[in-house]
């Protein structure tokens, strides 16, 4: 029954330690973000059921965008063209004709993965400095990735409902 409560609402979970609890939220949501892509055809997931950019694939593509932005650019310093990222988060959202479900897919836990490792050791009041606004908690960081994910997610799922209602 556990399975399908999100880690975060669980009862273990309301005690944990805050990093534990950031951590947690923030894997809940990034697991969401994928799951909107669950069981979907290529066509549904590139389907454009907005004026914008805006589809499934391409949410779950600026998923891994955002990742690189908060975990890589700001906590290495790497420029984007380093990392292989868009320099706008409009062009992130644009998905190549030759990516899929899975491609998109590989990308994003990659970059969730990598995210997960850089901040492994750090502290939530760590500053990091390589982000274009300078430097940040990584608490900051946290947070923002949490609004911005929950906010997809929210995307996604109205889109999803109106994918899977057609």
């Amino acid at each position: 029954m556990t399975e399908s409560i999100p880690v975060a609402l669980r009862p273990d979970a309301f005690h944990a330690d805050l990093r534990t609890q950031f951590d947690t939220f923030l894997d809940d949501h990034r697991a969401a973000l994928e799951a909107s892509l669950d069981g979907l055809t290529e066509e549904q997931a590139r389907r454009r059921l907005v004026p914008s950019a805006t589809t499934l694939l391409g949410l779950v593509q600026h998923g891994t965008f955002v990742e690189r932005v908060w975990f890589d650019e700001a906590v290495t310093g790497r420029s984007r063209a380093e990392i292989g990222i868009p320099d706008t988060p409009d062009e992130s959202f644009r998905v190549a004709p030759d990516a899929t479900i899975a491609s998109v897919r590989a990308a994003y836990r990659a970059a969730c993965a990598d995210s997960r490792a850089a901040a492994a050791g750090l502290g939530l009041d760590d500053v990091v400095t390589g982000n274009r606004r300078g430097p940040l908690p990584l608490r900051w960081i946290y947070l923002h990735l949490l609004r911005e994910l929950a906010q997809h997610c929210g995307h996604a799922d109205i889109l999803r409902e109106q994918i899977l209602a057609a």
